[in-house]
């Protein structure tokens, strides 16, 4: 770049930069083969017979063309790099695109990440402010707001990293669900935007996924689990496992087989829990099945509790099948209940509960399996023949 075509060269960088902008394409473009008409090596000019004969030809005597001729000499050019009122007026118009540009390849951690904005230094996204006026965002009302954030409220990585501390202090601090999922998807979204994939990143889904798991949100459990499932692929470290294990009892819920399996996952402890309880349900060992899940492992037994009911019905279908009478007592211990009450209150919603002495006590009460099969039946079919998963992906 010399002086005579600096100014021609910057005015078309920064045209390049705003159309690339307003494309959505800053972050895809390959600015390494980028080539700026204005730094390509001008042609020499061409010599024939014209140019003797141009420089021998009359003046111009035509009036109507002599005017014509002094009006395009004088009419200004569409740019003028000698203008520096419009220099100013292109720089303000262009200045966040710099900005982007300038810092695209700064790294934090071996990622690249956006560079700070000093108008953005609070650890939460402010998604709904807008709406409800909150300087948290209104996430309990609408999680999904603001699924395209603009540019300056990305986070940079260091900011994230804070961001996530804070938000699993205040999950210890029984915060809301709904405000804490709204701020993990916001997480998650800057992340994403900024293509960091590493360590932090499966992180972050993880414990968003150990949240989802415990407050019964299937679908962004599965979103979670779905994402790490590539993660683990690109190699990236973390609780490959535990997310296996969990994996498997999915699959188990959804009546569907696993994959294949690497000997390392098959020697987690976990993973052979999942594995054990897929053998006692495909056998019919409902002894040995709610041994399991009085055992689970991790945050296993929240998995399983979306599909123990359906195994009890299946396990009470077998023993009224066998006995013509059954204690409660029995019931609650064989079939994992917490208590009496929770085994009673179980048969009288499924239609079951045909007591032979309805007054006595719940620790006396015995189950009468003759009317009780029929009915048990018919609920299996009505309410658990057809699986149905929330969020599945």
């Amino acid at each position: 770049m010399t002086d005579s075509n600096r100014m021609e060269a910057q005015a078309e960088l920064r045209q390049v930069i705003a159309d690339a902008f307003a494309l959505h394409t800053l972050w895809t473009t390959d600015w390494d083969g980028v080539q700026l008409k204005s730094l390509l090596p001008k042609p020499p000019p061409v010599l024939n017979n014209n140019l003797k004969r141009k420089t021998n030809d009359p003046p111009i005597s035509n009036k109507k063309a002599k005017k014509n001729s002094l009006k395009n000499a004088s009419a200004p050019s569409i740019f003028d790099p000698n203008d520096q009122a419009a220099l100013n007026l292109r720089a303000q118009r262009f200045q966040r695109e710099h900005e982007l540009e300038r810092t695209k390849h700064l790294r934090n951690n071996g990622q690249s990440s956006l560079k700070v904005n000093h108008h953005t230094t609070h650890l939460f996204r402010d998604m709904t402010l807008s709406r409800s006026g909150s300087p948290f965002g209104g996430g309990a009302d609408d999680p999904e707001a603001d699924p395209e954030p603009k540019p300056e409220q990305i986070r940079p990585y260091a900011v994230l990293q804070k961001t996530l501390l804070e938000l699993k202090k205040r999950w210890r601090e029984k915060c809301s669900y709904n405000w804490i999922c709204s701020q993990f998807k916001s997480l998650r979204q800057d992340l994403t935007v900024q293509r960091i994939k590493n360590d932090f990143t499966v992180q972050v889904y993880e414990i968003h996924a150990r949240m989802a798991l415990e407050s019964s949100d299937m679908v962004e459990y599965n979103q979670c689990q779905a994402t790490l499932k590539t993660l683990y692929e690109l190699g990236i470290q973390g609780k490959v496992e535990e997310f296996t294990a969990y994996r498997i009892l999915m699959l188990l819920h959804g009546r569907n087989r696993s994959g294949q399996l690497t000997p390392r996952q098959k020697a987690d402890p976990a993973v052979r829990h999942a594995l054990a309880v897929q053998r006692a349900q495909a056998m019919g060992n409902y002894h040995s099945l709610f041994d399991l899940y009085l055992t689970a492992p991790n945050m296993g037994a929240y998995i399983m509790d979306h599909f123990i009911d359906r195994e009890r019905i299946r396990a009470l279908m077998v023993i009224t099948k066998a006995y013509k009478s059954i204690s409660l007592q029995f019931i609650t211990d064989e079939l994992a209940f917490d208590s009496l009450d929770a085994a009673r209150q179980f048969l009288v919603d499924h239609s079951a509960a045909s007591f032979t002495d309805p007054r006595e006590p719940d620790g006396k009460k015995i189950l009468d399996c003759k009317p009780a099969f029929p009915q048990l039946t018919r609920i299996f079919e009505e309410k658990y023949r057809k699986v149905t998963i929330k969020g599945a992906i």
